[in-house]
C-alpha cells in the first residue's frame, strides 16, 4: 500500500499542474452576498447545499437534505449546534461527555460514544478528537444530509452527516459588533468585519469571548473564538481560500444528575455531584483549511484543499461512579450517599486530510451528465492518557446536602495510556443522468482503503488493521411538475470498528444499508419548500458483549432504525417565515447476544419529537421591528443502551424579539424554555444525566457600521 504522504504529493501536484493550464473559463463565481452581524428579512429556505457535493438543484437530489440558514440561526438565537439543530427532523441530543463535545444522532444512529457524531466543516472532517461545542458566530449556515452519506464522505453512521459552513470574505465592506447579557451572569461578546484588501484580496474576522454562568451549582465557562479568513482571486477562473479558526473553552466536566431507582427528577436539576476544587477542563481546537477552486470553463471546474487540525483536552473531574449504577448507599445516619471516583485526561490529536475533486458537464446524445470525480485522504492520531481513582466509601457525597472539599482521590490506576493512528484513502465518482426531461438518474460509487495501528502503552501490546470498502448509492428522482418532485434511493455505509475482540484481533467495519422514498415540493419563486421522506436503515457488525470473556465484544449486534420525517421552511408572507418539522423514528436492537437487548430502543431516540418556529416583521419610518415563537417537542426515550429507564418527553417554548430604530443600531430579546420546563435533554446512563436549562433570559444590543 502507499505511503499516505506519497499520495498527498501525487495528487496535490496533479491537481495544480491542472490548474496552471491555460484558462478559457468565464470569470469565477463568487459565494452569494453574506450579511455582516445578525440579520432580518431573509428567506430561510435554501434550493442548494455544499454537502451534496453536486451543482444540481436539491429538489432533484434523490435525498432528504436539510438547510439552516444563517437567517434561521439568528432568529432562533443559537450560539451553540444543538440549539439550531433542534429543528431539524430526527436529530436528536446525545450524550454531551459532561458538556465538553457536540453530540446528536441523525435518524437514531449516533457516532462513536468515545468521539462524538460525525460532522464536517466545510466539507472536512470536524469531529475527529476532542472537540469543543462548536461556537455559531462565524457559522454562515447548517447543512444535513439524511441518510447514508459514505458514498461521497467515507466511514460515517447511516442516518446521515451534518456539514458546517462557515463565514466568508465578503468584497463589500461591512462591520459589526454585538454585545449580550444573560440570565445566571452569561456574558457575550461578537465582532463581525470583512472587506477588501486590494482589488483581489478580501479578508474576514470573526471573534467571539464568552463568560457563561450556569443555573447548574459551581459551574461556569470562559471561551474564545478567533476566525480569520481570506479570499484571493488568484486569476479571473481560480479563487484560494484560507481560513483559520481557533477555539479555547475552560470548564468544568459536569455529568449532570442521577436516576435513583430508575426515576429522574429525585434531585434538584442544578445539584453537582463533581468537586469544585477539580477546576478546570480545558479544550483547544485549532483548525487550518485552504482550498483552491478552478474553472476550465463554464462546464468543468476543479477543487483541490488540504486541511490541518489540533486538538487537546486537559482536565481533572470527579463523577458519579458507573459501578454504582445511580443506586445508593444509606449511612447508619440515614444519609443518602453517591459514590465517586477521580479522574485525570490528557488528550490531543493531530489531524492532516487532503481533498480533491474534478466537477464536469457533457452531453452523450440526448443524455446529459453532471459528474463527479476525487480522491480525499487524511492522517489522523490521537494520544490518550487518563488516570483514575476509585474509592467505595471515602469519596461519596450525600446527594441531599452535598460538602465538598474532600481530599481527593489519588490516582492509583491508568486504564487509558493509548497512541492512535489511522490513514485513510478514498476515490469516488458519482454521475447524475438527465435522461428525459422529467427524469433524473444518480448513480455513485466510493472505494475506501481503511488502515488503523493502536499502541496500548500500558500493556505493550499493539493492534493493527486494515479493510477495503466500497459503498455505492443509487438514486432516482421524478420532476413531477415545476415545484414536485419524487424521489427515491438506496445507499450504503460503514464504520470502523475502533475496538479489539478477547484475541487482541480488530473488527471489520459495522456496515448499512438503507432505503428512502420521499417527496419534495419548491415554491416556483423558491420562497419556501420542504420534504417528506420515508426510510429504513439497517445496520449489521455492530458491537455487542462477548459471552465467553468477560469485558469484550464480538461483532454480532444488529440495529433497525425506520420512520417518517417532515420539514417545511421558508417566507410564506413578505412579513412571516416559519420552519417546521415532525419525525416519527422506531429506532431498536434487532439482534444482540443478549436476547433481553433484542427490541430495546436505541440510546436518547424519541419515537416522535417535532419543532415549530414562527417569525413577524415589519418597518416603521426609518427604522424596523419583529417578534415570533417556536416550541420544540421530544417523546420518551431510552436513558441507556440497555433501555432499562426512560427519560420523560418534554416542550419547551422560547419567544424572540426585535427592534431597529435605524440602520445601524439593533437591540433584541430571547427568552428560552419559557415556561420554566423541568426537563433532561440527555443521558448516557442512570448515573450520568443531562438536564436541560431552565428560563433563560437574553439581552442584546447589535451595532453596523
Amino acid at each position: 500500500m502507499d505511503h499516505p504522504n506519497f499520495k498527498y504529493r501525487a495528487v496535490t501536484i496533479a491537481i495544480l499542474a491542472a490548474f496552471a493550464l491555460p484558462a478559457h473559463a468565464q470569470e469565477v463565481q463568487l459565494q452569494e452576498v453574506q450579511v455582516v452581524g445578525r440579520s432580518e428579512g431573509r428567506r430561510y429556505y435554501s434550493d442548494e447545499a455544499g454537502v451534496a457535493r453536486a451543482e444540481t438543484p436539491l429538489r432533484e437530489v434523490p435525498q432528504a437534505v436539510r438547510v439552516v440558514p444563517r437567517q434561521a440561526i439568528d432568529d432562533i438565537g443559537a450560539v451553540r449546534l444543538e440549539e439550531a439543530y433542534d429543528y431539524v427532523s430526527g436529530v436528536n441530543r446525545q450524550n454531551s461527555f459532561g458538556g465538553l463535545w457536540d453530540n446528536f444522532s441523525i435518524r437514531g444512529f449516533a457516532g462513536d460514544p468515545n468521539t462524538g457524531a460525525n460532522f464536517l466543516r466545510n466539507g472536512f472532517a470536524g469531529n475527529r478528537g476532542y472537540n469543543a461545542p462548536r461556537d455559531m458566530a462565524n457559522v454562515e449556515r447548517l447543512e444535513v444530509i439524511k441518510g447514508p452519506a459514505s458514498a461521497l464522505y467515507g466511514g460515517s453512521e447511516p442516518g446521515g452527516i451534518l456539514n458546517i459552513v462557515t463565514k466568508k470574505p465578503q468584497f463589500k465592506a461591512g462591520h459589526a459588533v454585538e454585545l449580550y447579557a444573560g440570565s445566571y451572569d452569561s456574558y457575550r461578546t461578537l465582532i463581525d468585519s470583512t472587506a477588501p484588501l486590494t482589488d483581489t484580496l478580501a479578508y474576514r474576522l470573526n471573534m467571539a469571548y464568552e463568560d457563561k454562568g450556569s443555573f447548574r451549582d459551581h459551574i461556569d465557562s470562559q471561551r474564545y473564538l478567533i476566525a480569520p479568513s481570506f479570499t484571493w482571486l488568484l486569476t479571473p477562473s481560480t479563487v484560494v481560500n484560507y481560513d483559520f479558526e481557533a477555539l479555547r473553552q475552560k470548564t468544568p466536566m459536569d455529568r449532570g444528575v442521577i436516576a435513583i431507582n430508575g426515576k429522574v427528577g429525585s434531585i434538584p436539576r442544578d445539584r453537582f455531584l463533581g468537586e469544585p476544587n477539580d477546576g478546570d477542563v480545558t479544550i483547544d481546537n485549532k483548525t487550518h483549511n485552504l482550498t483552491v477552486e478552478h474553472e476550465f470553463s463554464s462546464d468543468w471546474k476543479a477543487k483541490a484543499g488540504l486541511a490541518y487540525r489540533t486538538t487537546s483536552l486537559e482536565g481533572y473531574s470527579t463523577e458519579a461512579s458507573p459501578r454504582t449504577a445511580g443506586s445508593i448507599r444509606w449511612t447508619t445516619a440515614g444519609a443518602p450517599i453517591i459514590e465517586r471516583e477521580r479522574r485525570y485526561r490528557d488528550y490531543s490529536s493531530t489531524d492532516l486530510s487532503f481533498q480533491g475533486e474534478v466537477h464536469g458537464k457533457f452531453a452523450t446524445g440526448s443524455i446529459k451528465h453532471e459528474v463527479l470525480a476525487g480522491i480525499d485522504s487524511y492522517r489522523f492520531e490521537l494520544d490518550q492518557v487518563m488516570k483514575r481513582g476509585r474509592s467505595t466509601s471515602t469519596y461519596g457525597l450525600n446527594i441531599y446536602n452535598p460538602v465538598y472539599g474532600q481530599t481527593p482521590l489519588a490516582l492509583n490506576t491508568t486504564p487509558t495510556n493509548t497512541l492512535e493512528t489511522q490513514n485513510n484513502t478514498g476515490f469516488f465518482l458519482q454521475d447524475q443522468i438527465a435522461f428525459a426531461t422529467d427524469w433524473r438518474l444518480l448513480v455513485g460509487l466510493r472505494h475506501d482503503r481503511f488502515h488503523q495501528e493502536i499502541d496500548n502503552r500500558s500493556n505493550g501490546k499493539q493492534t493493527e488493521q486494515e479493510h477495503g470498502v466500497t459503498t455505492p448509492r443509487l438514486g432516482l428522482t421524478w420532476l413531477a411538475t415545476p415545484t414536485l418532485s419524487v424521489y427515491a434511493l438506496t445507499s450504503e455505509s460503514f464504520r470502523a470498528n475502533n475496538s479489539i475482540d478477547a484475541g487482541n484481533q480488530a473488527f471489520a467495519p459495522e456496515r448499512g444499508k438503507s432505503k428512502e422514498i420521499g417527496v419534495k415540493y419548491e415554491s416556483l419563486d423558491k420562497r419556501y419548500g420542504g420534504t417528506m421522506s420515508v426510510f429504513e436503515i439497517d445496520k449489521k457488525n455492530v458491537l455487542t458483549n462477548d459471552p465467553a470473556n468477560a469485558g469484550f465484544s464480538i461483532a454480532a449486534g444488529e440495529a433497525r432504525s425506520r420512520g417518517i420525517e417532515f420539514d417545511f421552511s421558508g417566507q410564506v408572507t413578505d412579513k412571516v417565515r416559519v420552519l417546521a418539522n415532525y419525525a416519527f423514528i422506531d429506532a431498536e436492537i434487532t439482534k444482540d447476544n443478549n436476547a433481553a437487548l433484542v427490541g430495546a430502543r436505541l440510546i436518547n431516540v424519541p419515537k416522535q419529537s417535532g419543532s415549530a418556529l414562527a417569525m413577524y416583521e415589519d418597518g416603521f419610518s426609518a427604522g424596523r421591528y419583529g417578534f415570533g415563537a417556536g416550541a420544540t417537542y421530544v417523546g420518551k426515550r431510552a436513558g441507556n443502551s440497555l433501555d432499562s429507564f426512560e427519560l420523560p418527553s418534554y416542550t419547551t417554548v422560547r419567544t424572540m424579539a426585535y427592534w431597529k430604530p435605524n440602520k445601524t443600531l439593533r437591540f433584541s430579546l430571547d427568552i428560552d424554555n419559557l415556561f420554566d420546563k423541568t426537563y433532561y435533554a440527555s443521558s448516557y446512563d442512570v448515573y450520568w444525566i443531562t438536564p436541560g436549562a431552565p428560563r433563560t433570559v437574553t439581552l442584546g444590543m447589535q451595532a453596523k457600521f
